[in-house]
């Protein structure tokens, strides 16, 4: 896999190049300058010329942007991703106004509370559109409730709304946008006076951040359930240990690794079978395995990851978006075993299980990135894959 700082215009050049299914020597004979100084671009050791840039972007037919500035994916066109996220922040920002008169036809708590629920369970079969829009008038309408009719049951369907909110502006790449959702989901936990929602929160905001800063926020999460014991908590808590295991991985602290996934197998032992219905967690053996996948990922012990990725059985009951992360790591571990076409065919399956899911995951990214450097001419399909995801 090509190192993060190989991220310049020669590198970009290359990839272009090989998704185009060219030699060095074929893009040299189609420009007016020559191999050895295409060559010195690509490998850093020349800067390129605009001049260069042009005349390499007019044969690849590609905007030159594409090979002067870092790519970026997005599911939407910049105007349509606009309009879909805008109207979140606004609901999101009417969070400490009051009631608002201008809100009419608010729904009865029951249905608002469904409403959220309904939310959750789109996210997670990746109808990340359909939540997002629908999402600004809940959020308003329980904003609304809970200043009229303040009740636990209310505090704690804003609070899974905010969650929402985070779980789409993150999968959306607006990550600025999924801290807000996380600070406003804390304050309406803190007011539901519900420890399980407020170590959610945590372990949420756990993943936006930097090792140093995550394993505390995870930390604090367990001390809010230690000595509890319902099937919410253990859930909970076990999920906690899930995120402790990542965390310690980025660090390649191997035994705390395993530490952690054993803490959450005995946890998954005592629930007994998968809490579905906790905080929509899907708490239990699959999600561990994908963990000890995940964790192996980080590591980098790719040959442990890929008999991991081989053997693993996903239920079912397997939610999409968790389906859909599985398939990423598959391709990854596929493209560093060196099977391009295996690789491929996994990318494939995950953009139609999960469409918008599948472009944002950082390892989509860097699995189209490793395929294109593993081989002179791409794979089929590959340069099509590529441009999907904005490279």
């Amino acid at each position: 896999m090509p190192a993060p700082d190989d991220d310049h215009t020669g590198f970009r050049i290359r990839e272009q190049r090989r998704l185009a299914r060219l030699t060095q020597r074929e893009l040299a004979d189609r420009i007016p300058y020559s191999l050895s100084l295409l060559n010195q671009v690509e490998c850093g050791a020349r800067p390129a010329t605009p001049g260069f840039v042009a005349a390499v972007a007019q044969t690849l037919r590609v905007d030159s942007s594409k090979l002067t500035e870092p790519s970026a994916a997005t599911s939407l066109p910049a105007d349509r991703l606009l309009m879909l996220v805008a109207p979140i922040r606004e609901a999101l920002d009417r969070y400490d106004l009051g009631p608002n008169p201008g809100l009419v036809d608010v729904r009865p708590v029951p249905e608002l509370i469904a409403a959220a629920d309904t939310l959750c369970q789109q996210v997670r079969a990746t109808h990340l559109r359909a939540a997002g829009e629908a999402l600004p008038h809940l959020i308003l309408e329980l904003t609304h409730t809970v200043c009229t009719a303040p009740k636990t049951a209310v505090w704690q369907a804003l609070a899974s709304a905010y969650r929402t909110a985070h779980d789409v502006a993150l999968k959306l790449d607006h990550p600025d946008l999924a801290r807000v959702a996380l600070d406003r989901m804390g304050w309406a936990a803190s007011r539901a006076s519900d420890p399980c929602l407020e170590a959610v929160q945590r372990y949420k905001r756990a993943t936006l951040w930097r090792c140093a800063t995550s394993a505390p926020l995870i930390a604090s999460g367990q001390v809010l359930l230690a000595g509890r014991t319902s099937r919410e908590a253990l859930a909970v808590t076990g999920q906690l240990h899930l995120g402790m295991a990542t965390v310690a991985a980025k660090e390649a602290d191997r035994t705390a690794v395993e530490t952690h996934l054993a803490a959450a197998r005995e946890l998954a032992g005592r629930i007994g079978g998968e809490a579905r219905e906790v905080h929509w967690l899907s708490f239990g053996r699959a999600n561990i395995q994908l963990h000890e996948l995940g964790t192996s990922i980080v590591l980098n012990d790719f040959d442990e990851a890929l008999g991991r990725a081989r053997s693993l059985k996903l239920p079912a009951s397997t939610l999409t978006s968790r389906r859909a992360r599985y398939l990423v790591d598959r391709a990854l571990v596929e493209m560093e075993a060196g099977s391009a076409k295996t690789s491929l065919a996994y990318l494939a399956e995950a953009r139609k299980v999960a469409p918008e899911q599948t472009r944002h995951l950082p390892g989509t990214r860097a699995t189209i990135r490793g395929l294109v450097h593993m081989s002179r001419r791409a794979p089929d399909g590959l340069g099509g894959m590529a441009r999907w995801v904005g490279m």
